[in-house]
């Protein structure tokens, strides 16, 4: 029997979990995939187009994460791009027209299409600091004279997206309290930023009472609400945002190059200013007559569409895969209902003992990434009634399409009862000791580095400090055999980039592999560092020098 529950899921947690679980899974499903893929060959465009240049596909599991694909277009909207594409019409001229309608449709002042909704926050921003005066825009990011140089937002809204409110040069002020954030607002805030999600729902910093500081100092506030639902009548405006901002390619099913602005008039105006095709900081973000015609069909459909049967769909999708796994002798399944705005989508908790199936869901994540037909799952969280030894792997819904849930449920079915044995929890004995300091040369792309580690090893366990090129973070890992394995994470305010080193050692030299995630892969050598200071005894001064 399927448990149901709420689990409202925010922005900055699906990013989380994205880092942690998606992204490893399917960059190394990729590689593993790459080794046998077919001979890539002239493009066909068809049902087979990614196998004619010897690439997978994936069946989307996971949700509307970028590097996955984030959604697929609705035919309206495939429709609309295609028959932008045959005639050509003043990019101004069309932007107008479609933010009078996205006001139509919305209840929004106006709107305004972006290459995406990263690119919204920083076109947006521009508008803020420029007031839509172009002598100020050209000069972006260098804000020396300007006014309005500095951007307040509350702890729970710095996130890696934020990137782009900062292209603009401007100065981020982080707070964490409503009486840091009004000491934080003056002459020179030309914006708020917030992320929607629990925090700007609710709380001291919430959007309504950030809202009520800001409206009489008349600063902007923009909120980002990527993967969110849209509301109609907006509910971020209702709460007093000047400007809202959606990415294109996730809920709404939209260009996966594009996103949606709304808000107030003036201010996207300026914004649109400082978009393509006009020159300026915001040239590199361009978007087409396709995607702006393909946005606002997105829209249109998005306001007609029969949202309650989505839902049941997408429920009977993950009642076939439960169905079929439950009758895997000690698989327990739940459904988490999310009631918040992000991320809107039932998804399907599949959690069972790794000792009794001898695989952890890491593993089955790792193992529907890496063989076909590629399935992209979470992994490795615990559902809430399972016990602490369960694990567990979670199939999100909405982005999955018709015919999915039958394969899905057949190969998890599958994975889960191939025999195997006992997993062996013994590690080889180290073939030696790499305790010590270790200088790391590593090769990028296009650079090397130097790099510094300096490790303690007890047994077949490590433990130390990664010294980097801006930090000095702690390592751990373990050696087993000659091999060796260790990760560091390099933390920012709002992001993370880890270092997962995993190398050989032969006696003082150790080489291998960095895997960096969604940053791709590094290579090392590292050898152990060489003292050249002489042995020396090391005299205490009795007293204060008598001369210098």
């Amino acid at each position: 029997m399927t448990d149901f529950r709420d689990d409202g899921v925010t922005r900055r947690e699906l990013l989380q979990m994205s880092h942690a679980l998606a992204v490893p899974a399917l960059v190394a499903g990729a590689a593993t995939h790459a080794a046998g893929a077919t001979a890539a060959g002239p493009l066909k465009p068809g049902p087979d187009i990614y196998q004619s240049i010897g690439v997978e596909p994936v069946i989307n599991c996971r949700g509307t994460f970028t590097i996955i694909g984030g959604s697929i277009e609705r035919p309206e909207v495939r429709a609309a791009m295609d028959a932008a594409s045959r005639h050509f019409v003043q990019i101004d001229e069309l932007a107008m027209a479609v933010g009078q309608r996205f006001a139509e449709l919305t209840g929004a002042e106006w709107g305004m299409v972006s290459a995406g909704c990263a690119a919204g926050l920083k076109h947006v921003t521009a508008a803020c600091v420029t007031g839509g005066n172009p002598e100020r825009l050209v000069r972006i990011p260098n804000l020396a004279g300007f006014d309005k140089t500095e951007v307040v937002s509350p702890r729970y809204s710095r996130n890696v997206y934020d990137a782009a409110i900062r292209n603009i040069g401007v100065t981020m002020i982080t707070v964490d309290t409503a009486e840091e954030f009004e000491r934080a607002l003056g002459p020179r805030t030309a914006m708020i930023y917030l992320n929607a999600g629990e925090g700007s729902t609710s709380g001291p910093l919430s959007l309504e009472n950030v809202a009520r500081m800001a409206r009489p100092r008349n600063i902007p506030i923009l909120i980002d609400a990527a993967a969110e639902i849209l509301t109609v009548p907006n509910v971020h405006l209702q709460q007093g945002a000047t400007v809202v901002a959606y990415s294109g390619g996730k809920a709404l099913c939209g260009p996966q190059c594009a996103g949606l602005l709304l808000g107030r008039k003036d201010l996207l105006l300026s914004a649109w200013q400082a978009s393509a095709p006009h020159h300026g900081p915001g040239r590199d973000n361009k978007v087409g007559r396709e995607e702006t015609l393909g946005m606002l069909a997105a829209v249109e459909a998005w306001v007609t569409r029969d949202h309650d049967a989505d839902w049941k769909t997408w429920l009977s999708w993950l009642d076939t895969i439960s169905a079929r796994v439950s009758t895997v002798t000690g698989v327990k399944t739940s459904v988490q209902l999310p009631t918040g705005l992000s991320n809107r989508s039932p998804a399907l908790t599949i959690s069972w003992d790794p000792s009794a199936l001898h695989i952890t869901g890491e593993d089955v994540a790792e193992l529907l990434a890496s063989t076909k037909p590629r399935i992209a799952v979470g992994a490795g969280g615990r559902g809430r009634q399972a016990d602490a030894d369960a694990t567990s792997i979670s199939v999100t819904a909405w982005m999955m399409q018709p015919g999915d849930a039958r394969i899905v449920a057949d190969r998890i079915h599958a994975v889960l009862t191939a025999k195997r044995e006992p997993r062996s929890t013994a590690m080889p004995a180290p073939s030696t000791s790499v305790a010590g300091r270790w200088d790391v040369d590593i090769a990028f792309s296009s650079s090397t580095g130097r790099h510094t580690l300096s490790l303690e090893q007890d047994g077949n366990w490590l433990r130390g400090t990664h010294q980097g090129e801006f930090s000095t973070r702690d390592v751990v890992g373990t050696i087993e055999g000659a091999n060796v394995t260790l990760r560091s994470v390099e933390r920012t305010l709002g992001s993370a980039v880890t270092f997962t080193f995993s190398g050989t050692v032969s006696g003082d030299a150790l080489a291998g592999s960095i895997h960096m995630g969604e940053y791709l892969t590094a290579t090392f050598t590292a050898k152990k560092h060489a003292y050249t200071q002489p042995r020396t005894r090391v005299v205490v001064p009795k007293g204060p020098p008598l001369a210098t």
